[in-house]
């Protein structure tokens, strides 16, 4: 049995959050999942609170169809993923195995769901919970810039930061903020891989997401690991090696 009362979140003792957990609905708006996300992942820093209701978001979507179990998933895999650990604590991922199997099973189930082929952003968050689960590297808490259609990297070479752009406005790199305004300085255009050499991870992806029918994150996919020039010293870098660099470098 948790005692909540000798565990931390954010705010302090734990006291409230099987409180919470007990509140929380299906339905991912509902403001209680807000509190909840306060507590146990504030701006991406997880607490010994966070960890101990892994259980319970996983026995929340055994519970809950594919369909209706994002919300504890996506919790749980920004949990899992989160680099920011309380000092002292245990590898979640040593610590809940069991729960991470699992987690990643629901998961799997969940990505699979029609409904996520009219919700690309939906679909990326849970794969960044996968990621999460399954321990990658940097993905499980980084993969959601492919839903702000943008990364901010330094340039390897002279350490300019780029803004990596592949949306609305347009697919390139440059080194002015403002790039949305057809004023923007300078604009290079990226140099997207090929999906028949992609390798490893971003080969897994990419696949994934065309089974899946998420060919617009697919097409994402090889920007993030395509090649982009810098807008200032025109050096040509890997997108995913400088996103790598910078969150676990």
């Amino acid at each position: 049995m948790t005692d909540w009362s000798q565990l931390n979140h954010a705010y302090g003792t734990a006291e409230d959050v099987p409180g919470l957990l007990d509140k929380v609905s299906q339905a991912p708006n509902d403001s209680d999942w807000t509190e909840l996300w306060s507590r146990l992942c504030h701006q991406g820093t997880v607490y010994s609170a966070s960890h101990a209701a892994l259980p319970a978001l996983r026995d929340m979507a055994r519970q809950w169809s594919p369909a209706d179990r994002q919300a504890p998933l996506l919790l749980a895999g920004a949990i899992a993923a989160s680099t920011d650990q309380p000092y002292g604590e245990q590898d979640p991922h040593v610590a809940y195995a069991s729960e991470m199997s699992d987690l990643l099973q629901l998961t799997e189930e969940a990505l699979r769901d029609p409904s996520l082929s009219d919700d690309p952003g939906t679909y990326v968050y849970l794969l960044a919970a996968l990621l999460g689960f399954e321990d990658v590297a940097v993905w499980g808490e980084q993969l959601d810039g492919l839903n702000d259609d943008e990364y901010e990297v330094p340039c390897p070479a002279c350490g300019a930061e780029n803004f990596i752009a592949f949306g609305e406005y347009g697919f390139f790199s440059t080194t002015d903020s403002m790039y949305m305004n057809e004023t923007a300085a300078k604009k290079i255009p990226l140099q997207p891989a090929d999906s028949s050499a992609l390798e490893g991870l971003a080969q897994r992806l990419h696949s994934r997401a065309l089974a899946d029918n998420q060919a617009d994150v697919a097409g994402k996919l090889t920007y993030l690991f395509g090649k982009a020039q810098c807008a200032e010293c025109d050096a040509v870098f890997s997108v995913a090696d400088a996103v790598a660099t910078r969150w676990d470098g």
